[in-house]
């Protein structure tokens, strides 16, 4: 118990800070759902707040990660829409979450975790940069005072007809003078407060700059902007819930009924198998940016992502992740363990409880900084740098990468990420694994410990253009080889013999 608190002093802030980031993320992917999905009124709008204190809480503590942070992600938008507007019952979409729950936990004993340990390195080192562009261009509007996307929007095709790049000419062209003022002041202070000089200070760690900026904003544009002062859409908009009726309006439950709904079934695996796609590779993102590389257990973690969800669709909450734009929050305001997580669940869940009033005062413009300082620090030029002077096999699969989230979304970016990467990987298998010596008459070569049939074509490509030479095939370092590439040895031996030509030796082969 007492090792639980072990760094509470680094966790309390760091969880005040994920919890202002995670408080409009969870509030605009419950209103996208609310305005796009035919769902009117305010079970909806609170789903994502519910889903924000499961995953904070209840997954934390389950969690093997001492950095992840999971709630609702925007790239699951799209197949809650989907889902509500196909069911057409906002309990039945429930009943799906609850049984997506199930599958995950079925998944995690099957081995489905093991996935993340494939994608390689160059492609979760883009998906972070990507996260990191993506959040700078989504929230620029936002640090304007153009909120006609919800925020936390993470797609290039945005529900107002617009998309990543063509927001940023309208805001341009329609900002709010008092959301400008409040936004740059606020990033401003974060750059400030992210300097090393005041780093260094020994009262910086326990006081974030993403309150201080909060406290500033509210306090500028409640006293002194004046005729500038933004309100309405421009605020942080939490539902009263101020007397027992309201909170229990909130809460939503499965329709149990349509268990027998083939439909339900078909969106509770899609909702399953998206779902731990993307806590898994927010986690191995995670693990990452771990100043400690901590390694997580990916069966753990899809275990308590599936009480998660399993939870959050029983009381009226929406799917649950992990998400990388909240692990990357609490990484950089220095939380230590699982400890900074559940406390961004606890503030989520008694801020909205009691504090309603006091959150309505936060401008929008102010939340933005925080984020886009928190998109800087995953995109900084320094990893640019690093992946290009690890050549063009791991900087290509790395641009595609930001390139193709950029353009579409996570899921497919790093799909199209993954199969460039591939194609550096068989590149590199068929001209490898195995060295040469060479004169103008002979030529020797020496295998591999690991011999596969990747390496058959490039094998096979150097005998025939040493054809005429006297040719030794050493094995004496391999310790696997595939049938397939030795069967294709002994048949050029045989040729070379049928052939008269020079002798082919083998070595240990």
């Amino acid at each position: 118990m007492f090792t639980f608190f072990k760094f509470w002093k680094q966790d309390l802030p760091a969880g005040l800070v994920v919890f202002l980031v995670a408080l409009p993320l969870c509030l605009g992917v419950g209103l996208a759902s609310t305005n796009i999905g035919g769902q009117e009124g305010l079970p909806n709008v609170m789903s994502g707040i519910i889903a924000g204190v499961i995953g904070g809480v209840v997954v934390a503590i389950f969690s093997g990660s001492r950095l992840g942070v999971s709630g609702p992600a925007a790239g699951l938008i799209t197949i809650v829409l989907a889902a509500l507007n196909d069911l057409g019952s906002f309990e039945a979409f429930l009943l799906a979450v609850v049984l997506a729950g199930v599958i995950q936990f079925i998944l995690a004993f099957v081995g489905f975790g093991l996935l993340a340990n494939y994608v390689p390195t160059a492609v979760i080192k883009g998906m972070l940069a990507a996260i990191g562009i993506t959040l700078i261009l989504k929230e620029i509007p936002h640090l304007l005072g153009y909120d006609k996307d919800y925020f936390g929007d993470e797609s290039f095709w945005q529900f107002d007809g617009h998309n990543t790049f063509s927001e940023l000419f309208y805001a341009l062209n329609a900002f709010e003078p008092g959301a400008v003022i409040l936004g740059m002041s606020a990033l401003l202070i974060m750059l400030l407060f992210d300097a090393k000089w005041l780093k260094s200070k020994s009262w910086a760690p326990y006081i974030p700059g993403a309150l201080v900026v909060v406290v500033v904003g509210i306090l500028v544009n409640q006293v002194f902007l004046g005729t500038l002062q933004v309100s309405g859409k421009h605020m942080v908009e939490v539902p009263n819930l101020s007397s027992w009726p309201q909170i229990k309006s909130i809460f939503h439950f499965p329709d149990w009924q349509q268990l027998g709904n083939s439909k339900v079934w078909v969106i509770a695996m899609t909702l399953a198998m998206v779902g731990s796609l993307e806590t898994l590779l927010s986690l191995e993102a995670t693990d990452k940016l771990d100043p400690l590389k901590h390694k997580t257990n990916p069966h753990r973690e899809l275990k308590a992502q599936g009480l998660g969800n399993l939870l959050s669709g029983l009381i009226g909450g929406l799917p649950v992740t992990q998400v990388i734009v909240r692990s990357s929050a609490n990484i950089a305001a220095g939380g230590q363990s699982k400890l900074a997580a559940i406390i961004h669940g606890l503030f989520l869940c008694i801020s909205v409880l009691f504090l309603s009033n006091l959150l309505n005062m936060i401008p929008l413009a102010v939340l933005a900084a925080v984020l886009v300082l928190v998109g800087y620090k995953l995109a900084k030029w320094s990893l640019f740098v690093e992946m290009y002077q690890k050549g063009l096999s791991q900087f290509i699969p790395f641009v595609v990468t930001i390139v193709a989230v950029l353009l579409t979304d996570l899921l497919k970016g790093i799909g199209i990420g993954i199969l460039v990467a591939i194609f550096y990987i068989l590149k590199r298998n068929f001209q490898n694994h195995f060295t040469k010596e060479e004169s103008a008459e002979t030529l020797k070569m020496i295998l591999s410990e690991e011999v596969t049939f990747l390496n058959k074509g490039g094998i096979l490509k150097v005998l025939q253009e040493n054809k005429h030479k006297s040719i030794t095939i050493d094995a004496s370092r391999t310790k696997s080889i595939d049938l397939d590439v030795l069967e294709s040895l002994k048949e050029f031996k045989f040729n070379a013999e049928q052939e008269g030509r020079q002798p082919i030796t083998f070595i240990n082969l």
